[in-house]
């Protein structure tokens, strides 16, 4: 049973006008043999905002979120993260920096075979060398119904329950974005509903700030914003999206 979130306030605090979580600022990537993946894109996400990017294979979208995310590189153009310039960074730099302010929700879990499940959940706070704030870590686990089951492995969990397992280890170093990635791609219909009602829930109950990446337009309708890309470019933006109007924009596109 997922529950309803206490209000603890907002996952991060800080100035009276906090620096917004990303800002992209006419970002282009090109790979070898000139694919150019995005073309001067430029994009603001402010703290507490959940973002949908969309698009048809090929538009960029997963390329977007990996250079956002700090993942990926860009060939130029500017990336900040809650504040913190990214772009010219090396990969050390890089790698603290997301550990520090950078949640991930990935489709296929990721979590590890041989840890239980408290394991995972604080595997990112070992890895950076924190200790976990336990009030935080109890109240997410018994926020999405996994409480009884920390002693278990991933294999002896649902799909479900794995992902909401992987939420819980993105938020638990109070990041100043979560990226998730076609997070209910592997989940069937009602754990793809649960997951993504608690991803909207820490939007709206905790301030929490999530940009997803997602081929569907029933799970895009959730965000409160969702940005349609083709051709390495942001080719729409629509604010509280349905599910119809984003299907219609994906079969237009289709023809390009």
């Amino acid at each position: 049973m997922i529950r309803p979130f206490a209000a603890p306030g907002p996952a991060r605090t800080g100035h009276a006008a906090p620096a917004p979580a990303i800002v992209l600022d006419r970002v282009g990537k090109t790979y070898a043999g000139g694919v150019r993946a995005l073309d001067d894109v430029s994009l603001t996400v402010p703290r507490g905002a959940f973002l949908a990017v969309m698009g048809p294979s090929g538009s960029g979208k997963s390329t977007l979120m990996h250079c956002a995310a700090g993942l990926d590189t860009p060939t130029s153009g500017s990336i900040r993260i809650d504040g913190h310039e990214i772009a010219g960074l090396n990969e050390t730099r890089r790698t603290e920096l997301r550990r520090e302010r950078v949640g991930f929700v990935f489709q296929s879990y990721n979590l590890v075979p041989s840890l239980d499940l408290a394991d995972n959940i604080t595997l990112p706070l070992r890895l950076a060398g924190r200790a976990p704030d336990r009030a935080w870590l109890e109240m997410l686990v018994e926020r999405v119904g996994l409480a009884g089951r920390l002693t278990h492995r991933p294999t002896e969990l649902s799909g479900g329950q794995q992902q909401r397992a992987a939420i819980v280890r993105a938020l638990v170093t109070r990041p100043a974005v979560v990226f998730a990635d076609e997070p209910t791609g592997a989940l069937d219909l009602r754990s793809a509903h649960e997951v993504l009602r608690l991803l909207r829930e820490l939007v709206d109950e905790l301030g929490q700030t999530v940009v997803m990446v997602t081929h569907d337009p029933a799970a895009a309708a959730q965000a409160h914003r969702a940005l349609v890309m083709a051709d390495g470019r942001v080719v729409e933006t629509l604010d509280a999206p349905t599910a119809p109007r984003l299907a219609d924009r994906l079969v237009a596109l289709g023809g390009r």
